[in-house]
């Protein structure tokens, strides 16, 4: 066993043995064995214990794990924390806030002993009935997939890895080890309170699933392995789409293209969204079908709001070429809308061009025809270009925003008049968008709303002689 763990740890886990590495030992069978085990294959370890102070023996524990580090000349670290408090306060169950408290501690003390990661001894057991557990809930292949032996970032650090180098040892293994070499670990008995879920899993469902495949435990890692695999694989191709979708990402904002993430495949949509919500909230747990169905769902066919609660304090906006993966709080930012200011009133001559803010800039010209594919359906492939009757113009044309009492004439409506703030909530153009948002006016007429309509009354007709081309497009500032 020393051999295969110092080849995993090395290999799978990319651990130094001269580098300092914080070592989790409760004092139980798999991370006692992976202590002795660690400091026989000549590692540098720091043991780090928490006292959740759940068992009236766990002071008992504490010192357990002290002698065990000190017999083997290895630094300790001991941190002590209420669980049943902090569950209690936080909403959580036990096992919940002993994790969090767990993990917070060690990533803590990882950092004041510049670990170069923090230690976990997780066997092939543990990753058997975690694949089990995501099965039976429902899960996709980051799932199935279970632990890794190397994960950074981590919900704890960006910096510092979480590495699991037993995750190919089986616990008969670990028990084996422990009888040849005399140690005594600590025996929770909690691991036989068939009350949890997991000890559920552990001592009854695999126990009869193996009457049907008395290799199920093996069967089921060698999947798990294969898959993440797979993943590994396909993260590569997301990583090329998260480019081709994504336009720009901050600490409480994701903005995708929104055509672009529209034409791939469902499962790419999928993982670019689930690789989103983790920009955002690392760590998170809960992301299930059902809530990646209902943001696919909306991105097809958008809320008359033109946004949805989604996750975690998460919300989806979308406008006509944007969706954004945001938090409530975040301050989306405008620099990829066109905007003016609300006192300017600008004149555009034909042919003319005229710059706005953020490197944003309006261009007239006379044509003598539309483009064929253009014609042939009297609208605007490109939202952001406009094909009008110069004749139906009274010229120069002026861009404002939008004024109380603006009303337009839609294409599309058969003439009929909607106000202008009307429109753009049924456009679903963001609302922090709205009132510097740039319209095209023929006198005191609202010719075009770029971006998303031209007005019924200037539309392209068979008569029409001469034509007005605009384009809307944000060059380079």
């Amino acid at each position: 066993m020393l051999e295969h763990l110092k080849f995993s740890a090395q290999k799978y886990c990319l651990l130094e043995p001269q580098k300092p590495l914080l070592l989790a030992v409760s004092g139980g069978p798999d991370s006692m064995c992976l202590l002795d085990a660690l400091w026989r294959s000549g590692f540098s370890l720091v043991v780090a214990h928490l006292d959740h102070q759940l068992r009236s023996s766990s002071a008992m524990e504490a010192e357990t794990v002290r002698q065990a580090a000190n017999e083997r000349g290895v630094e300790f670290t001991l941190g002590r924390q209420d669980v049943y408090a902090q569950a209690e306060e936080n909403g959580l169950s036990i096992e919940e806030a002993a994790r969090e408290a767990r993990y917070r501690f060690l990533f803590d003390q990882a950092a004041q002993f510049s670990a170069q990661a923090v230690v976990v001894g997780h066997t092939a057991d543990d990753q058997v009935e975690t694949v089990l557990m995501h099965l039976l809930r429902g899960a996709g292949l980051s799932g199935l997939k279970g632990m890794a032996y190397r994960q950074l970032p981590n919900a704890w650090s960006q910096d510092t890895p979480l590495v699991r180098p037993m995750l190919g040892i089986w616990r008969e293994e670990v028990i084996q080890y422990l009888q040849e070499q005399h140690l005594t670990p600590i025996l929770d008995e909690s691991n036989l309170d068939i009350r949890f879920y997991r000890n559920r899993l552990r001592h009854e469902l695999i126990p009869f699933l193996e009457k049907y495949n008395p290799r199920l435990r093996q069967s089921i890692w060698r999947m798990a392995d294969i898959l993440a695999g797979d993943l590994e694989t396909l993260d590569i191709l997301v990583d090329i789409t998260w480019s081709a979708c994504v336009r720009q990402e901050g600490v409480t904002f994701v903005e995708f293209e929104a055509p672009a993430l529209r034409s791939q495949p469902i499962g790419l949509q999928r993982r670019l969204l689930r690789r989103g919500i983790d920009h955002l909230r690392p760590g998170l747990r809960d992301v299930d079908y059902a809530s990646l169905a209902r943001a696919l769902a909306f991105l097809e066919t958008p809320s008359r709001s033109g946004q949805i609660d989604l996750i975690a304090g998460l919300r989806l906006y979308l406008d006509s070429r944007t969706l954004w993966l945001a938090a409530w709080e975040s301050d989306l930012p405008l620099g990829d809308w066109p905007q003016m200011s609300e006192s300017e009133d600008l004149v555009l001559s034909i042919p003319g061009t005229l710059r706005l803010s953020g490197g944003w800039q309006i261009h007239s010209e006379i044509v003598e025809s539309m483009p064929a594919d253009e014609a042939r359906v009297q609208t605007n492939a490109d939202p952001y270009r406009a094909w009008l009757d110069l004749d139906q113009l009274r010229t120069p044309l002026h861009i404002r925003t939008r004024r109380p009492g603006d009303r337009f004439r839609p294409l599309g409506m058969g003439g009929h008049s909607i106000k202008i703030s009307d429109f753009m909530i049924n456009a679903r153009l963001a609302r922090q968008a709205r009132q510097d948002w740039p319209l095209i006016l023929s006198g005191d007429k609202i010719v075009w709303v770029p971006g998303f309509r031209l007005a019924y009354p200037f539309r392209i007709r068979e008569t029409t002689r001469r034509l007005a081309h605009l384009e809307l497009r944000r060059k380079n500032p």
